[in-house]
């Protein structure tokens, strides 16, 4: 019983684990979030929040670097920890001064905290060797 408790029969792999994580956040950032900033950039423009005072214009381009182009070096495994660090910095973004912190109610920011946990381990962990990373080393 302990034995199945403890799933041991599954192999266990901290890369296997790692190249899970960045496809899981990055594709679904990408697809979810990012892709319809990318494609419907000229009608978000003038209404997109402008948390830091640098013009909605401005932050929807930072938030579609973000969330298409540094998601998809997550994805790959290229450039990990810069990509994670710069998807860290937008979900930081997201989650303390667009949702004000907030974990419940309305407006919430729970899923950009989820995100920033994910893409902080990313950060501090690397990609792992299935990855472009992995390879150069």
């Amino acid at each position: 019983m302990i034995k199945l408790l403890k799933m041991d029969f599954v192999p266990g792999s901290a890369d296997v684990g790692l190249l899970a994580l960045r496809a899981w956040l990055g594709l679904t950032l990408l697809l979810n979030h990012g892709w319809d900033k990318l494609v419907h950039f000229q009608t978000k423009a003038g209404s997109f929040p402008d948390p830091l005072g640098i013009g909605s214009q401005f932050s929807l381009g930072l938030a579609v670097y973000a969330e298409v182009a540094c998601a998809a070096l997550l994805v790959l495994g290229l450039f990990t920890r810069f990509a994670a660090l710069c998807l860290s910095i937008q979900m930081t973004v997201a989650f303390f001064l667009v949702h004000n912190a907030a974990l419940s109610g309305q407006h919430t920011g729970e899923l950009a905290f989820v995100y920033l946990a994910g893409f902080v381990a990313l950060f501090l962990s690397g990609a792992g060797r299935l990855s472009f990373d992995g390879r150069a080393r």
